[in-house]
């Protein structure tokens, strides 16, 4: 098969937003504009301009503190079992054949990138009949560049990436990811965004990934898919999560990197996990995987999975959260279809279709560095370099501003 060498940097220069983002939150702190806006960070900002804890997580919170039944010990090195089984369930559907035929472990980590990290170290030491396997692994051409030192970290050293979004469309370019990803090498590791594409919110419709998936298994690929809000982009679970179904249905081995972050509104918790569904070999596989929690973390942080676990475990409290996680994806939603609204009635130039499509958090302008600065210098809008943003810390007090002030960038001729 004919192999074209894939790009070892992205269309979206990552190195340089990801090195950006500490730089922006401290001179967002520093400056004292009135009308300042922070469009750069990761967690969920409501309405009010700040992130807040969700009614139902707080009081768990609570309930627990005050448990006298529980004891403050170490938890398991694999993390706590009724968070695994829940967490488990969640992405792939009680009636997951993977389940029913245990196919499948999860492990708590600590973070969405705590578990990268450990599926990273669980392909070198276990992936290619447990041969010392160094890559490649396949990132998309728009992603955070610290996904490429989680890899190297463990020792992949052969990152590359595939094309996944257009800089110039700002949107997908799934032609060129198909094409890519059947001129890969086989056997290759491809690293897959479920549930909002960060930092971009670009998203493949379910017609796209069955072309993904078929293209994985002609090609014998293996997937690495990234959760990190699973329920934000659609408002749906059940939605969110096909891709993985699917990719289970068609009998693929995979890892998953969940974040319990952006669903829960637990950012400080570090509440991770990483799924395995294999064919063979699993209790060989999940053994492996605790001698490697051991030399990583040793077990992992237990307040917020008992959270998380007990939320998931009681029926009442399930639906109360999935009616928040739905509330806060229908709200970025609504800011979107306000934002295109107002860019049109501003004759801002440019179709802006691409913004009103579900993609969680995240969204994408494609300002050039030229145009990002004005709005930084100028408006006193703080956004990554690449033109990316979080859509939820826009709200109907500073939503003129930051329409009038995009038009103003566009318009400006920079």
């Amino acid at each position: 098969m004919h192999q074209r060498k894939l790009s070892s940097s992205s269309v979206f220069n990552g190195a340089a937003f990801m090195s950006s983002k500490l730089k922006i939150i401290e001179d967002f702190k520093r400056d004292t504009h009135p009308d300042k806006v922070n469009l750069a960070g990761r967690e969920y900002v409501g309405e009010q301009g700040h992130t807040t804890w969700l009614p139902l997580v707080r009081k768990i919170k609570q309930q627990i503190a005050t448990d006298p039944t529980l004891t403050p010990e170490y938890p398991p090195i694999l993390g706590i079992p009724e968070f695994t089984r829940r967490a488990t369930e969640l992405a792939l559907g009680k009636d997951s054949p993977a389940i029913i035929e245990s196919r499948v472990f999860g492990i708590q980590t600590v973070g969405c990138t705590g578990a990268v990290r450990l599926g990273a170290e669980l392909l070198r030491s276990w992936y290619r009949s447990n041969s010392s396997w160094s890559g490649p692994i396949l990132l998309p051409n728009t992603c955070d560049d610290s996904l490429t030192g989680t890899f190297k970290a463990a020792g992949i050293d052969d990152v590359q990436h595939y094309r996944y979004c257009n800089a110039d469309s700002n949107g997908l370019c799934v032609e060129n990811m198909v094409q890519d990803l059947e001129n890969a090498p086989e056997h290759c590791v491809v690293v897959l965004f479920v549930s909002g594409h960060n930092p971009t919110g670009a998203e493949l419709s379910q017609e796209d990934w069955k072309r993904v998936a078929e293209v994985m298994v002609r090609c014998q690929l293996f997937p690495f898919f990234l959760m990190t809000g699973q329920g934000l982009s659609s408002g749906s679970l059940e939605q969110d999560a096909w891709p993985l179904h699917h990719c289970v249905s068609l009998g693929l081995e995979l890892l998953c990197a969940q974040s319990f972050s952006h669903n829960f509104g637990i950012y400080g918790e570090r509440v991770g996990h990483l799924l395995c569904v294999l064919k063979q070999n699993v209790l060989a596989v999940q053994s492996q995987a605790e001698k490697l929690v051991q030399t990583l973390w040793s077990c992992p942080p237990i307040e917020g999975a008992r959270v998380v676990a007990t939320i998931l475990s009681n029926p009442a409290h399930l639906v109360e959260w999935q009616e928040s996680v739905k509330a806060m994806a229908e709200r970025c939603m609504l800011i979107r279809e306000h934002l295109r609204e107002r860019l049109r009635l501003l004759g801002v130039p440019g179709c802006w279709d691409h913004i009103i499509k579900p993609g969680g958090f995240y969204c994408c302008f494609g300002l050039s560095v030229q145009q990002v600065e004005f709005l930084v210098q100028k408006k006193h809008i703080y956004l990554l370099p690449n033109g990316c943003f979080n859509i939820s810390a826009i709200n109907s007090r500073n939503l003129d501003y930051v329409a009038e002030s995009i038009h103003q960038a566009l318009s400006a001729g920079l």
